[in-house]
């Protein structure tokens, strides 16, 4: 597995225009480029996202360099300024399921980081409307729309996602609030330096830290104590959201990835960590959400991730 910093460029900006399916087969007739439901996605040309100017020269090096003549290089370091490589897209991953009322709000959110974004939206069967509200986002470079004509869950959105994306980094993002993509100048950081290989945004154990119900606190540290004990590796929150990596590294076990639904988080993790993968981890902001305002992860998902613990990281399944 070869590991190298982005010192250079590596790809062209503009990302291919034929279609992938969720098999992988790429799609050349625009006939055949069709979601599940039968829609006509839109292919995002992540080069041109239409970010804030003044927001994206922050990631330019003529910004980064008059920073470290004013902060001096150990403080920019801290701070997380730093420049993207010539040409560098991220490609975010958004599995959405009922989130009328935030999804259109999440791609603000992105775009407001000033990051040249491919921004891969999965629709997963919703039925409360949230089709409608992404569907003004069809015709816009930076967007690829595609959607499930049923609920297939979190893990199968990945899945799907996986095959449309052309960033050089890949990150997940759910399309509630409970997560700030302006965290993810943090995550990206050890990747752009050659540093790691995996970042997750690490939700407890620091300043940053929210108060979360116990028992969502102790049922997330069982399972990361678990998976860690499993992998070899310590880890803090194997459950996060955000878990960022190349995109080659996603590539790489896509046709092995099995769950359906939350238990991808465990079955990502112990996969990469077989691939010999180095981990990192950085502090990230989290907002809980109720049940009420539409938490979907219950009981029977933690008790999931624990038989994933044992299927894929001690069994290798």
């Amino acid at each position: 597995m070869t590991n190298r910093p982005f010192d250079t460029p590596h790809r062209g900006a503009d990302p291919p225009r034929d279609r992938v399916g969720e098999s992988g087969n790429r799609e050349g007739d625009a006939s055949d480029r069709v979601s599940e439901s039968g829609d006509l996605p839109s292919r995002a040309d992540a080069s041109l996202s239409p970010n804030d100017g003044r927001r994206q020269r922050w990631w330019e090096a003529e910004h980064v360099a008059a920073m470290r003549r004013l902060l001096g290089d150990q403080p920019c370091q801290r701070l997380a300024i730093y420049a993207l490589p010539e040409r560098f897209v991220l490609s975010v991953i958004v599995p959405v399921y009922n989130e009328a009322g935030t999804a259109g709000d999440v791609v603000d959110r992105l775009r407001a980081t000033g990051i040249p974004m491919q921004i891969v939206i999965v629709d997963d069967g919703s039925d409360d409307g949230t089709g409608e509200r992404l569907v003004r986002f069809r015709d816009d470079n930076d967007v690829t729309l595609l959607s499930h004509p049923r609920n297939r869950g979190k893990g199968a959105a990945i899945r799907t996602a996986i095959a449309a994306v052309r960033g050089d980094v890949v990150v997940i993002q759910d399309a509630d609030e409970e997560y700030d993509p302006n965290d993810f100048r943090y995550l990206l950081q050890p990747i752009i330096a050659g540093e790691a290989d995996v970042v997750y945004g690490s939700r407890y154990g620091h300043f940053r830290n929210t108060v979360s119900p116990w028992w969502h606190r102790l049922a997330n540290g069982t399972i990361t104590w678990l998976t860690g004990l499993a992998i070899g590796r310590r880890l803090h929150d194997v459950e996060t959201c955000y878990k960022m990596a190349r995109r080659e590294h996603f590539e790489s076990v896509a046709d092995r990835l099995r769950e359906p639904r939350f238990g991808i988080e465990i079955e990502l993790t112990a996969r990469w960590a077989r691939l010999g993968l180095r981990f990192a981890e950085r502090p990230i902001g989290y907002r809980p959400r109720s049940y009420a305002a539409g938490k979907k992860i219950g009981v029977r998902d933690g008790v999931r991730a624990i038989w994933c613990v044992v299927r894929y990281a001690l069994f290798r399944g």
